[in-house]
């Protein structure tokens, strides 16, 4: 059974800093590139950060460019976004994503979500 467990979403003021975890099971999490998604009610999915599966690359959306990091652990299965000067923009549903081929198919693996909201 395919799992991605997130934790480390809550409460912060702005310019403050939070760090969110990925925890994957199931799969060959090491050769996944991983993304982290955020949506806000009634706004599109929007895609935040990605990582290749070994690290190599990463890929920002501008409106986090700077502020927040994309890293994984694969010996760990697990990745990670911190995210530093936060924004009430910041305010949404983070979702970690794995993408990959496993059994020969593309797969397509989504955590649960949680929740980030910034405000004073």
């Amino acid at each position: 059974q395919v799992q991605l467990v997130e934790s480390g979403g809550g409460l912060v003021q702005p310019g403050g800093s939070l760090r969110l975890s990925c925890a994957a099971s199931g799969f060959t999490f090491s050769t996944y590139a991983v993304n982290w998604y955020r949506q806000a009610p009634g706004k599109e999915r929007e895609l935040v950060a990605a990582i290749t599966s070994a690290g190599g690359t990463t890929n920002y959306a501008d409106s986090v460019e700077g502020r927040f990091t994309i890293s994984r652990d694969n010996a760990k299965s697990t990745a990670y976004l911190q995210m530093n000067s936060l924004k009430p923009e910041d305010t949404a549903i983070y979702y970690c994503n794995a993408r990959g081929v496993t059994w020969g198919l593309r797969r397509d693996y989504w955590g649960q979500g949680t929740q980030v909201t910034v405000s004073s």
